[in-house]
């Protein structure tokens, strides 16, 4: 890092997975953290997620934990924190999308009120570079500009790409036995226990005004043709 003025930090894992664990992201962003310090960077952009510090989830605990860390560290910093993204390559909404498409019933876990704030990953990309070149010590969310319930967004994604599945509402743990076969056939991990809490404790919207332009439903119709066409797999991207 000698000779660096800005870290951009967004490393990080999804969820714990032969070595990779979050016990052990926490320890390895620490030692970036460290080093970024002793090698002389002006500034950290740290990654985290929204609503860190509302959960004690394991995913969003480790998340609170190094957004002390940075802020602790001396370093001139900005604290970026997103909602849930969507974009060319995505994995959660192009997968929904994908399952829409190749599989005539769609299962939405309990009542499917629960609500998320999708963001559109070039405005978020826009804000993080802001932040790098901000001088002030910053902690900001960054959401897009609409909230869906669950079942709202599986439908929204259902129409733009034209299909007719029929969705129906499963207990949550049947939903997750399902995602577990799903995950089985697919060599994948396409739903856990714990994400599955957070999503209906609804950790994925701000609590600040949106300031990102990009709306999901506008860009789903836009790339309808593409979305959700080929299965991204988690672990053929980030493991294999």
């Amino acid at each position: 890092m000698r000779g660096i003025d800005t870290l951009y930090n967004t490393y990080w894992v999804r969820s714990n997975h032969g070595a990779a664990s979050f016990a052990a992201a926490v320890r390895n962003t620490g030692v970036l953290i460290d080093a970024a310090r002793e090698a002389g960077v002006r500034r950290v952009v740290h990654v985290s997620i929204a609503n860190p510090d509302k959960s004690d989830l394991p995913y969003y605990l480790g998340k609170a934990q190094l957004e002390q860390q940075v802020r602790e560290s001396g370093l001139s910093y900005a604290i970026v924190r997103p909602t849930l993204l969507f974009g060319h390559g995505d994995v959660l909404i192009n997968n929904i999308t994908w399952f829409v498409r190749h599989l005539p019933v769609f299962g939405i876990p309990g009542d499917g009120k629960y609500r998320l704030q999708p963001v559109f990953v070039e405005d978020y990309a826009d804000r993080i570079a802001a932040a790098g070149s901000a001088t002030e010590n910053l902690t900001i969310d960054v959401a897009g500009p609409e909230i869906f319930t669950f079942e709202g967004l599986v439908r929204m994604l259902r129409d733009a790409v034209g299909r007719r599945t029929a969705l129906i509402h499963l207990p949550s743990r049947l939903a997750l036995i399902g995602a577990q076969l799903v995950s089985i056939g697919l060599r994948d991990i396409t739903l856990t226990r714990n994400e599955l809490r957070g999503l209906m404790a609804e950790l994925l919207i701000s609590q600040e005004p949106s300031t990102c332009p990009t709306r999901l439903s506008d860009w789903a119709r836009q790339h309808q043709d593409e979305l959700g066409r080929r299965y991204a797999s988690e672990l053929e991207r980030h493991y294999r």
